[in-house]
């Protein structure tokens, strides 16, 4: 497959190409472009030359909408080989990928219609005349998107970033560019002009590294592991580039004794070990009241034990496989370090088969919030339950981490609810539910989870620079 640079397919300037491979049996899918410096000025100069001409920019908010409802629709006309090129390029479980794609045709159709609905203000003011603040699109926008769900991230930047009016250039990840690719190709065809699009696959230390230092690009949205954020927020301090981040997490699932508890154990499972735990907002802390803190965790593991592990094409399968052998490994490390600090291992951690990069979930009780598995961002199926005795205990253990993404509070005391709910500093919770992302509602994190927040209209905010104009009636 070759690049998309404004709008247009060609191979990298000087030849290269890499190889990705399916994780699922590690054999080659595909042979991809890779972009170099070369390619990434073409695309530069393809994005800001039509910013500046006005060709997407100028167009009024609500045809800028038609066109991005256009793009839902297509994604959904083409929605079994998006789910079936997820799949086998990211490992996800097929139903999984189908869902993912119908969530990336959602965001789509919800910045369709949040195009024009992105207010400025008239603001009162004492000299004689009107004040008004204007929302004008940023400009070039490099979006740097992660491998554990290529084209939902991707869509949750690109759709805002259009429906702005800005013009956008793509850097999917090594491992899992060919959704995005073929993203590209669909926002062509649904009539997105052609200069403002570019998509380049290759080594985030040159694409990325040359999109977070030029000039020329006026806005990063990066979601990735958080020392490559901090990397961003160095390397684009030189041009005061404007960045929103969304980074790693450690996230805590507390359950109280006063819950639905025996419903938090068979539910938490799945938001720990979905797409096999390479997921940010994973509760892979189940922060757990003592009194019932041997009986959840039997109920936690026989339900674990229950999740069917299979190749991503299996409709059946519920968990599949890791994006890498390293990646597994990095797993794999985590459970002896845990059990080389105290924590028992209670189930899984286990090769259930020679090919792929499968790990049965492993889950790790007894554990100490002070542990290293406890502190740090494993991202692979490894839980961590860990019991506490009261309230202020609970709130101390969610919020002693140095991330912040997301999390889940399960009782039915309401006033508990919303007194832990205030008290725990993460960007996301849920009460009596494991969701974490709505379309509708912001997303993104605190502390070492990131800066700025993705989904719902304020992430327009983030694509948007505020103009102040004044008229004198003089």
């Amino acid at each position: 497959m070759e690049l998309l640079i404004g709008g247009r397919r060609r191979a990298a300037a000087d030849g290269s190409t890499f190889v990705v491979r399916e994780p699922s049996t590690g054999q080659e899918l595909a042979t991809v472009s890779q972009a170099g410096l070369n390619d990434v000025n073409a695309a530069l100069i393809d994005a800001t030359t039509a910013f500046e001409s006005g060709v997407w920019a100028d167009q009024s908010a609500t045809a800028r909408g038609r066109v991005l409802l256009r793009v839902a629709d297509l994604i959904r006309q083409n929605a079994e080989e998006l789910a079936v090129l997820e799949a086998r390029n990211a490992g996800h479980p097929i139903a999984d990928a189908r869902w993912e794609v119908e969530a990336a045709a959602g965001t789509f159709e919800y910045y369709a219609g949040a195009a024009n609905k992105l207010f400025g203000e008239v603001v009162p003011v004492q000299d004689p005349g009107i004040d008004v603040v204007l929302r004008e699109p940023v400009g070039v926008c490099g979006l740097i998107v992660p491998w554990n769900f290529p084209l939902l991230i991707a869509c949750w930047k690109v759709a805002p970033a259009l429906a702005c009016g800005n013009s956008i250039i793509l850097k999917p990840a090594s491992l899992t560019p060919l959704t995005a690719l073929r993203l590209g190709e669909l926002l062509i065809e649904a009539g997105v002009p052609e200069g403002c699009v570019s998509v380049l696959p290759g080594p985030g230390g040159v694409i990325g590294d040359a999109l977070v230092s030029d000039r020329r690009v006026n806005k990063i949205g990066f979601t990735g592991e958080t020392s490559t954020g901090a990397s961003i927020l160095r390397a684009s301090s030189e041009n005061i580039t404007r960045v929103s981040l969304e980074l790693g997490g450690k996230s805590a699932c507390v359950v109280f004794a006063d819950s639905d508890w025996e419903k938090a154990a068979a539910e938490t499972p799945m938001a720990v070990f979905a797409n096999a735990g390479q997921d940010c907002c994973s509760r892979s802390r189940i922060v757990v009241e003592r009194s019932i803190y041997d009986a959840f965790v039997a109920e936690f593991v026989r339900t674990t034990e229950r999740l069917r592990i299979g190749e991503p094409l299996d409709e059946a399968s519920e968990i599949s496989t890791m994006i890498s052998p390293g990646q597994r490994q990095v797993s794999i490390d985590y459970i002896g370090i845990g059990t080389g600090e105290g924590a028992e291992l209670v189930s899984g951690g286990t090769l259930p088969r020679e090919d792929g990069s499968y790990l049965t979930p492993a889950v790790l009780a007894g554990v100490d919030n002070g542990m290293r598995v406890a502190q740090e961002e494993i991202f692979g199926p490894v839980a961590c339950i860990i019991p506490f005795k009261d309230e202020s205990n609970a709130i101390h253990i969610a919020n002693d981490i140095p991330y912040g993404l997301s999390g889940s509070i399960w009782t039915k005391d309401l006033g508990r609810a919303i007194r832990v709910s205030k008290a725990i500093r993460t960007g996301a919770l849920s009460v009596n539910s494991n969701r974490s992302v709505r379309i509708e509602t912001p997303f993104g994190g605190y502390k070492r989870s990131g800066l700025g927040r993705q989904l719902g209209m304020h992430a327009m905010q983030h694509y948007t620079e505020v103009k102040n104009v004044f008229f004198s009636s003089e």
